[in-house]
């Protein structure tokens, strides 16, 4: 059962479908542009060299649209036209960046220019005949579930207060039954009189036995039952239920669990890495031909064991900016100079162990190209909270420090792309790496990475 009254999944299927459509209505009305303009019929369909365009449109446009919050309160339909038009204006530029670094745009002008008012005009439909869709619903008793409260007093008061609006368009409440209060043939009798289809139950005080039992008879009537699991106190997890072993279990997980935006970030880090890796292999050659020069006694790469998701200890790449000895002299400059960030974690500023072109690579971020090789291998993310070396995370001092590695680790991240000297204390870093995660989407992860890019051009907190 879902808010709006459609699932949200079966949105992002069909606004895909839409997407795909909408290429299509372009290429069938190209000819007759064409013609109107006084031009000749193009021998070559549209779409034959667009594969990686629309491969990257289906999936991205309805993230964007979900990101912006498309798809949160389908019933506000002027607040969603203006998020859909905003949605569909930054997916046209990014197709746009696309087919320049592809060269399809000068097969493609039509495309540029009708894609956006076509996929505009279909999502818009589509969007119109959900709205009419809930609109029906609340105005039709007949169309409504029927729903039955098992509790009494604050709890059913609490219960009904919170309540979406949507959802009341859905429901028509029954009186709640005190549970404790009935017996097994007055439930059957009450259940089929108001013909419940759902059945929510509130009953914080009542045995469990007596709600199992009734749980039980819902179940053998074709009844859906609700069940209230206040009983475990969390503040963040997010409760979902499966079968282990035959055992019904409920999983209370704090991080994103896998669905359509998750794949697509994976997706989005082997690819993004990949291009990443071949449009820098000329950085990757100077690096290492400044690092032979200047310190021509130690190696290329330095490799270093940091913590993974859930403290997993892998081999993260570098370009090596220090000299060769500099974990040896960790200890003497912590002593002889200091620590700028409080905490277990180590950051300094024109730190001594760094020589010449090492800086300069550091001040670039092009040291941390070679971490995409981790992303490729599936050990790191192209956003994510950053991988400590192992020593450090074995000084945590606080449960909430060991939260950030219940994700994978990333090249950047919120503390990354926001400016890094602004932060010297390690309970603030955190608390971004904690709001990254607790407000994770594909959305976030695209606007971390285009914060990230001035960050890098601009030279803003690098060390």
């Amino acid at each position: 059962m879902k808010d709006n009254g459609v699932p949200r999944q079966l949105l992002l299927i069909i606004d895909g479908i839409l997407v795909w459509t909408a290429f299509w209505v372009v290429a069938i009305l190209r000819p007759l542009f064409r013609s109107l303009v006084g031009q000749a019929p193009n021998a070559s369909p549209l779409l034959d060299n667009l594969d990686l365009i629309i491969a990257v449109a289906i999936p991205i446009i309805p993230l964007t649209l979900e990101g912006l919050g498309y798809y949160q309160a389908q019933s506000r339909f002027r607040e969603n036209f203006k998020k859909l038009l905003s949605g569909v204006f930054i997916c046209s530029v990014i197709l746009l960046v696309i087919m320049i670094v592809t060269r399809a745009l000068s097969d493609s002008r039509f495309l540029l220019l009708g894609f956006p008012v076509i996929l505009s005009t279909l999502l818009a439909i589509r969007g119109a005949i959900v709205h009419h869709y809930q609109k029906k619903k609340k105005e039709n008793d007949a169309l409504k579930q029927s729903v039955q409260i098992f509790g009494s007093g604050k709890e059913v008061d609490e219960f009904k207060n919170g309540i979406s609006a949507a959802r009341y368009w859905m429901w028509d409440l029954q009186e709640e039954v005190n549970l404790e209060s009935v017996s097994t043939e007055e439930l059957v009798q009450l259940l089929k009189e108001r013909s419940v289809a759902t059945a929510v139950f509130l009953a914080g005080k009542t045995e469990f036995s007596k709600v199992s039992s009734a749980i039980e008879l819902c179940e053998s009537m074709g009844i859906e039952s609700m069940v209230v699991s206040d009983f475990l106190r969390t503040k963040l997890s997010i409760p979902s239920v499966e079968t282990v072993a035959g055992r019904t279990m409920i999983t209370l997980s704090s991080t994103p669990s896998i669905s359509y935006s998750i794949l697509a970030k994976k997706a989005l880090d082997r690819l993004g890495a990949f291009t990443l890796i071949v449009c820098t292999s000329p950085l990757w050659l100077i690096a290492a031909i400044g690092i032979r020069i200047k310190s021509p006694s130690g190696p290329v790469f330095f490799r270093q064991k940091r913590a993974g998701i859930c403290g997993r200890p892998f081999t993260m790449w570098k370009f090596r900016t220090m000299h060769i000895d500099a974990e040896a002299q960790l200890a003497k400059v912590k002593q002889d100079v200091g620590n700028e960030m409080d905490g277990p974690v180590f950051k300094l500023d024109n730190d001594p162990r760094v020589f010449g072109w090492g800086s300069f690579l550091r001040k670039t971020s092009i040291d941390e190209l070679p971490q995409l090789i981790n992303v490729l291998t599936g050990e790191m993310s192209l956003v994510g909270p950053r991988p400590l070396p192992v020593y450090e995370v074995e000084e945590f001092q606080k449960s909430e420090h060991r939260r950030r590695l219940s994700v994978k680790p990333g090249i950047t991240c919120l503390w990354q792309a926001g400016g890094r000297n602004s932060i010297t204390n390690f309970d603030d870093w955190v608390a971004l790496d904690l709001k990254y995660i607790d407000n994770w989407s594909f959305w976030l992860d695209l606007k971390i990475l285009l914060m990230t890019v001035p960050a890098v051009l601009f030279s803003r907190g690098a060390k």
